[in-house]
């Protein structure tokens, strides 16, 4: 499904053109109408252009692949270490990996980024180059797509006020798991409460993605406190979480929506193509954000918040929302690919 993303993304924009679809041996010489068949799950149909693209196998054809592209977008259904090894592979053939598995994200010198929270963190790149002995290639990864609901918003409060512990309950929608409800009918009226993997990745990823780049490698910040819990529920795209947090120095409530209104991060600066232009938003009423409403702001990059108020465990309680398959993954690894060739990571070829 992120990767059905990706095509749609590529479609029409302004900077990248979609050369080659690569997959498993299992597809490789169908043409892409062929090997996604009934499966194409975006709301757009599949563009007329890429149906008749012959799929390559993304490991046998690597070589001629990284020849014929300029970087190459990851997101592969395979082992850890299967995926470790093939991005590797393409970023010392010289082809830059923007990658949205989760294989490289705990590789010290690979920077796993939020475009808009870290991007200082793609300067860890030159020192991964000389460990891989490469001049031009290179793995960037993005975060899990759950922690991209509720980092960016505390972000432009780290800095200023200190965040000493938070609490964050996830409610994350079925295409997170690549599934719809045509192919998920066990969902329909209900809610598991449990994602393999997900509370330990949106517990431990924002301390990497706060943490700073020294002697060649990410070293992980050291706070706040997070305690998480991911639930599964019965909706089509949209993660939402509640969050409970802490400061070291209580703002006001005027003050946190105010850094909200106000923050802008580097792919504002730079106009990115892909960026939204508010990308923190605050919601007055009670009721808001939705997930069928709000999801889809900016092109489903923006990030929304809402019933921000004081609780009588933790200095204040919030809602929040991000489409998981537009900023929590595809769409966050497109505007990683921009700022990466903004920033002069990636020339052509």
């Amino acid at each position: 499904m992120v990767g059905q993303r990706f095509i749609s993304l590529i479609n029409n924009h302004p900077w990248f053109e979609l050369k080659v679809i690569a997959a498993s041996s299992r597809s490789a010489g169908k043409t892409y109408a062929e090997a996604v068949g009934v499966k194409w799950s975006m709301e757009a149909p599949l563009p007329e252009q890429y149906k008749n693209i012959i799929v390559t196998d993304a490991v046998a054809d690597r070589a001629k692949i990284a020849s014929e592209v300029d970087f190459v977008f990851s997101a592969v259904d395979m082992k850890k270490e299967e995926i470790k090894t093939l991005e590797e592979q393409y970023a010392k053939l010289e082809c830059p990996v923007i990658s949205n598995n989760s294989a490289h994200r705990w590789t010290s010198d690979v920077p796993m980024v939020i475009p808009e929270v870290n991007p200082e963190h793609i300067r860890v790149i030159e020192s991964q180059k000389k460990r891989l002995g490469t001049s031009r290639g290179f793995i960037a990864v993005k975060s899990n797509c759950s922690i991209q609901s509720y980092v960016p918003s505390l972000h432009p409060l780290r800095a200023e006020f200190g965040l000493q512990s938070v609490l964050a309950c996830t409610y994350q929608a079925i295409s997170g798991a690549g599934k719809t409800f045509e192919t998920w009918p066990e969902m329909l009226d209900n809610v598991i409460p449990y994602i393999g993997g997900e509370e330990e990745k949106s517990e431990q990823e924002p301390l990497k993605v706060w943490g700073k780049v020294e002697n060649g490698m990410i070293v992980n910040a050291q706070n706040p406190q997070i305690t998480a819990q991911c639930l599964r529920v019965p909706v089509s795209n949209g993660h939402m979480a509640a969050v409970f947090v802490s400061f070291d120095k209580k703002p006001s409530k005027e003050e946190i929506i105010s850094r909200w209104k106000e923050f802008k991060g580097r792919p504002q600066e730079l106009g990115l193509p892909t960026a939204p232009k508010q990308f923190l938003n605050y919601f007055e009423e009670n009721n808001r954000p939705q997930t069928r409403l709000d999801r889809g702001m900016e092109g489903g990059m923006a990030i929304s918040m809402g019933r921000l108020r004081e609780d009588t465990q933790y200095d204040y309680k919030y809602v929040c929302l991000s489409h998981n398959t537009l900023r929590g993954a595809a769409g966050g690894g497109v505007l990683l690919a921009e700022l990466l060739c903004a920033e002069g990571y990636i020339p052509k070829a």
